[in-house]
């Protein structure tokens, strides 16, 4: 990919002199921006990760995963991720990274490559963040054929549904990356923000960028982790912090909202996994993740 251009003087999504409000796109939104990355060298790619993609002071763990995809993406000479895993090493910070890419192997169908996340520390050493093994190909050209027993899951319509806008307080564990979504939730799974969590490890909710950009592959890195944890909804509140995540991007989305549905079935040592189901104004699953994350029990 070329260097990163510089932010445009009017910002993606605002309203021309006297004309209705637009929306962002792709390829010029803030997600785009914030994703970026500057190719130094082959394999070698700087990036700034914003701090407008916190959950309390720590960068979300699916915003991460669209940077690194970001520079695969360029590494590898197909175009689209189809399977993500990542291991999250160390806690990352808003500001400079540098991201180091290899190609795996190349084949006709697939390219496999790996990345990893690096950073300073406050004693000036390097510190690997995160690491990615991925495969890419092209989306566009699997078949049509779909045989599969998954539905959709049941949520309200979105009007019935609630956001962070919506609360009369701050809702607790929310940050600054609520800013820059869409986001509304099934009051079914909304127990935990009233102080009443129904103990079932689930989560549900619509979802969507909040400059009106449309979700692509890469944006559906972040959607997987980009809901309250399931933890909140068993009686648990603080940091859920990832350890691995595997996402799997089946189809390129549809225009328009995406459900987002994600359970729990044990917890147990102090980890618990989630499963996420991405769904498109199509009713296609378009993605799946899992990941095992640390659950804080005092």
């Amino acid at each position: 990919m070329p260097e990163a251009a510089s932010a445009p003087s009017s910002a993606p999504g605002a309203a021309p002199a006297g004309g209705p409000p637009s929306r962002a796109v792709i390829g010029d939104s803030e997600f785009d921006r914030d994703t970026a990355v500057t190719r130094r060298e082959p394999g070698v790619y700087a990036a700034g990760l914003s701090a407008g993609w916190t959950i309390a002071e720590a960068v979300n763990g699916g915003y991460l995963l669209a940077v690194l995809g970001r520079a695969l993406a360029d590494t590898l000479p197909h175009p689209d991720p189809f399977t993500v895993t990542a291991h999250y090493l160390t806690a990352s910070r808003p500001g400079p990274a540098v991201v180091r890419t290899e190609t795996v192997r190349t084949g006709r169908t697939l390219s496999t490559g790996q990345a990893s996340l690096f950073q300073y520390d406050d004693e000036g050493d390097e510190v690997e963040r995160i690491r990615v093994l991925a495969s890419y190909g092209d989306l566009a050209a699997l078949p049509d054929d779909v045989r599969t027993t998954a539905v959709p899951p049941a949520i309200p319509p979105m009007d019935r549904c609630f956001g962070p806008d919506d609360a009369p307080a701050p809702v607790p564990g929310s940050s600054a990356i609520t800013d820059r979504l869409k986001l509304k939730l099934d009051p079914a799974t909304l127990g935990w923000a009233l102080g009443a969590p129904s103990g079932r490890g689930e989560m549900r909710g619509w979802f969507g960028l909040a400059d009106g950009r449309d979700a692509d592959p890469l944006s559906l890195l972040l959607t997987v982790d980009a809901l309250p944890p399931t933890a909140f909804e068993m009686g648990l509140r603080g940091w859920v912090p990832t350890v691995e995540l595997t996402v799997h991007v089946r189809c390129r989305p549809a225009p328009g909202p995406l459900r987002v549905s994600i359970t729990t079935r044990n917890l147990a040592g102090g980890f618990l996994e989630e499963d996420a189901e991405v769904w498109d104004s199509a009713d296609r699953l378009v993605a799946q993740s899992r990941q095992l994350a640390r659950a804080r029990l005092d």
